[in-house]
């Protein structure tokens, strides 16, 4: 599950070049350095820009420095010492003029008693060209060098700064000056007397992080203290925030040197030592990562600690999956949306970083789910913080990341819901950047649409995928927006036991306030915590505006001619949305859709917008008030685009044409299962609240006419399942003719209309039924509206009626006035009978007296 890119490989990018360097060159002078099957080639260092250190063992005792550049992949080799030494460190700085190198010296005997020599030596030595030598150290203990690699604006700054970490816990860093002699000459200055400053001192552990040019370091107090430390480009470092932390693990005798190179005495870094890594990403997200002590046959447990959310999770793995053989190794991988807890054979955790709440969105693998092929049961791997494993004993590199296809199998292979349900979210938020991907997830759901599962496949999806698309904007949206609809989750993964506590808010300095990026975002998530913690109903839910949404409804259906002002500005908003969905170019439609004035649905948009807009003024008003107003159309904009794609994918896979469209004909097993996967989508939907876009009832009602008989039809109508609209409307009547079934499914439409769509639908269908119902209307509205008003008449108009019934006589000629001052309703209508109409209004009239019967 956890896919290996290998970026590189001593024996592929080194050893070719050596050997091509050994037949390009004179017998005994680079010769013996590139024979490489004699002493193999170590890596020893990966530096802040990717570029790659590692020496080699010459065949007459020579020892070689050399550089690997990924970006251009091309070999350089540094420096060379004419005998044999052990190193344990290296660095060089950006401009490739400066090596930092510690060494491990032998004692030799000299007769009776040995040569008093320092163990480590630490050496400064130009390189651009070969020049001066500087003894920087000779101590008993061992000391790891690291040149820093700040962005400089000035590119012509001749100065470097280097850190200097001893094991008897100091850590110092040196302020190199530099200087050009004869145009090309990288000299030092002031060589005697470097500047130096002390950072730190009595700490337990140290982890330096080469990306980001910040130092974790642990202290031990009272309690155990986490403190990070910032280098800048101007010589200056800060501590940026403390927190406590309750680790595991009694004081640790050996300071323990975390990512300060991998040479010599590496592999003596046994699993007893402190495992622990910190994670940073720049979304503003940092995870202190480490595993407990163990004992045979025992418990394995690991803890991540959030802490940009304040929390902490526990992971007790039982004592059946650590069974023999017990993990060599246990490490940790920065995903950045992931932790992965690695025991190659044992298990492999991917801990979601962001949405820590509910443990069905992590994926747990175990067994042979679990094996890593490229690394082998020998290999010592390094976890470096940007997703990078370094095997020290094999001299590759590797890029760590989720296997898309073997997540994909896994997604239609799983049983269980919380597999699922973790697996889902993971394709959709961490893997799908492309709309390939996306595609084949839509297809998986669509086949899944029976799936028996205690959560929604298609609310989940559409969540998830909003999150993903959205959450780009601003990273700290992870708590304001809904991503999964799942609101309790029981479900534990099987042999894993899990345990949260509460963190310690940390203490930061007031500088980090004027800094950017993660610093910014870190600090705002965690000040925001406190707030999080207080505020009811924080995370926006769709659901919540139901009763506003039925007042709307209610509204919309009254007899009221003007919509009323929220109605109106609702309808602007939804122009906003519609703007930004044409700038997007989804103009090349498969499906028919956004062709049609749904006015529901187009109030339901603006409607969801409008409270979006408030619900992030409210918790999230540091965005300010123009991004927020973009971010809530782009919300509404994305999942009415989102829903176009699942139908779209959907009509492609089950091959639907224009034929679909036409309510002649019934529709085939294909028409049956888009209509289905349309019930699921208007269901999922439906729960949230959400709005469709505009054309989506419409073609859903048009595939139930083919699809259904027709009891089951009207059924679906009046369960609200179909939604009766305008345009299907109008194409029913026009495209059916009046047999038998196709009147009964007329009428029986026809009378579940609203009364104002009724008024404007009656007239498309010449046939006495609606006619009559024209006519009932039409008295209706001239006595409602005109039965108060006085009306005159002459004698000679009586001529008209018969006399002998004087009162049917005088109703008549009553009609006939107010018809006189009334509009006349059929006037530019097509398909319209005035002398049946007058009938009908005349029969209708003595049915209303009682003297005919219907």
């Amino acid at each position: 599950m956890l896919g290996l890119k290998c970026t590189f490989d001593l024996h592929a990018d080194v050893i070719p070049h050596l050997l091509e360097l050994r037949e390009n060159t004179n017998e005994g002078t680079v010769e013996t350095a590139a024979f490489p099957h004699e002493r193999k080639a170590q890596i020893v260092n990966v530096e802040g820009n990717g570029c790659i250190l590692y020496t080699w063992k010459g065949a007459y005792g020579s020892t070689y420095v050399g550089i690997y550049d990924p970006s251009s992949r091309q070999n350089k080799i540094l420096y060379s010492f004419e005998k044999e030494v052990s190193i344990i460190s290296c660095s060089v700085n950006r401009e490739n003029t400066l090596l930092a190198v510690s060494i491990l010296q032998k004692k030799y005997p000299l007769k009776d008693h040995f040569q008093p020599v320092s163990k480590c030596l630490t050496l400064l030595i130009e390189i651009h060209p070969v020049n001066n030598t500087k003894v920087l150290k000779a101590v008993d203990k061992h000391v790891r060098v690291q040149f820093l690699y700040p962005e400089y604006e000035n590119k012509r700054i001749l100065e470097s700064h280097l850190l200097l970490i001893s094991e008897d816990r100091y850590i110092e860093q040196l302020h190199i000056s530099l200087t050009i002699e004869e145009g090309y000459r990288v000299v030092l200055q002031n060589l005697d007397c470097i500047p130096k400053d002390k950072v730190a001192e009595d700490f337990s552990w140290v982890q330096w992080d080469a990306q980001t040019q910040m130092l974790h370091l642990l202290f031990l107090k009272d309690d155990w203290i986490l403190k990070c430390y910032q280098f800048y480009p101007d010589r200056n470092f800060d501590v940026m925030f403390q927190v406590p932390l309750d680790l595991p693990v009694k004081p640790i005798s050996k300071v323990r040197l975390v990512n300060f190179g991998h040479g010599y005495c590496e592999e003596d870094e046994t699993a007893a030592a402190l495992n622990l890594r910190v994670f940073t990403s720049g979304t503003g997200s940092m995870c202190v990562c480490y595993s407990h002590p163990t004992v045979s046959d025992q418990e394995g447990a690991y803890t991540i600690a959030f802490i940009h959310r304040g929390c902490s999770k526990t992971f007790t793995v039982s004592s059946e999956i650590m069974k023999s053989p017990r993990p060599r190794q246990l490490f940790f991988v920065n995903l950045d949306y992931y932790i992965a807890v690695c025991s190659p054979g044992h298990f492999i955790h991917f801990i979601n970083t962001r949405q820590t709440d509910y443990p069905c969105h992590n994926l747990y693998f175990s067994g042979q789910d679990s094996e890593i092929c490229s690394l082998s049961s020998k290999s010592i791997i390094v976890s470096m913080p940007d997703a990078t494993l370094i095997d020290v004993q094999m001299g590759k590199i590797w890029k760590a990341s989720l296997s898309h296809s073997a997540l994909l199998t896994f997604l239609h292979t799983s049983k269980f819901d919380g597999h699922k349900l973790g697996a889902l979210h993971c394709a959709v938020v961490y893997l799908a950047r492309e709309e390939d991907l996306d595609v084949e997830i839509i297809n998986w759901l669509t086949e899944k649409w029976t799936s028996d599962t205690n959560f929604n496949l298609y609310q989940e999806f559409i969540l998830a995928s909003l999150y993903r698309k959205i959450r780009s904007d601003s990273f700290s949206l992870d708590k304001i927006l809904p991503y999964t609809s799942v609101s309790v989750w029981e479900e534990e993964i099987p042999g894993v036991k899990c345990s949260s506590d509460l963190l310690p808010q940390p203490t930061f300095l007031d500088r980090t306030r004027n800094l950017k990026g993660f610093w910014e975002e870190f600090r705002y998530n965690v000040e925001v915590l406190n707030y999080f913690d207080v505020v009811p109903n924080l995370r926006y839910n769709n659901s919540l505006i139901r009763e506003e949404w039925n007042n709307l409804l209610a509204e919309m259906n009254s007899e009221e001619s003007k919509p009323s002002s929220h109605l109106r500005h609702f309808l602007e908003n939804t122009k906003k949305v519609l703007s930004i969905l044409d700038t997007w170019r989804l103009d090349t439609r498969v499906v028919p859709l956004f062709q049609e004035e749904d006015h529901q649905q187009r109030v339901l948009i603006g409607l969801i917008v409008d409270k979006l807009r408030d619900h992030l003024n409210r918790h999230f008003s540091r965005l300010g008030k123009k991004k927020i107003d973009m971010l809530a159309l782009n919300y509404v904009a994305e999942l009415l685009a989102l829903i176009k794609q699942i139908l779209e994918t959907v009509w492609v896979k089950y091959e639907l044409g224009s034929q679909a469209l036409c309510l002649k004909h019934q529709g085939n097993s294909a028409e049956w299962a888009v209509f289905h996967i349309m019930c699921q989508i208007l269901e999922a939907g439906k729960d949230l609240c959400l709005p469709f876009p505009p054309g989506f009832h419409s073609l859903h009602a048009v595939l139930g006419v083919r699809c259904l008989p027709i009891h089951t039809f009207l059924l679906y109508i009046d369960h609200g399942v179909l939604q009766l609209t305008e345009t299907f409307v109008t194409l029913l009547m026009k495209d059916l003719d009046n047999t038998q079934k196709n009147e009964q499914l007329k009428f029986s439409v026809m009378s579940r209309l609203s009364e104002t769509m009724s008024q404007k639908l009656y007239h498309l269908w010449d046939h006495p039924i609606t006619s009559a119902f024209i006519a009932q209307n039409y008295v209706k509205t001239l006595f409602a509206n005109h039965g108060s008003k006085e009306c005159s008449f002459n004698n000679e108009d009586y001529s008209n009626f018969h006399p002998e019934f004087l009162p049917l006589a005088y109703l008549a000629q009553k009609l006939s006035a107010m018809e006189n001052l009334a509009l006349n309703p059929f006037e530019e209508q097509e398909n319209v009978d005035a002398k049946f109409v007058e009938e009908f209004a005349l029969k209708n009239t003595l049915i209303e007296l009682g003297f005919e019967k219907k």
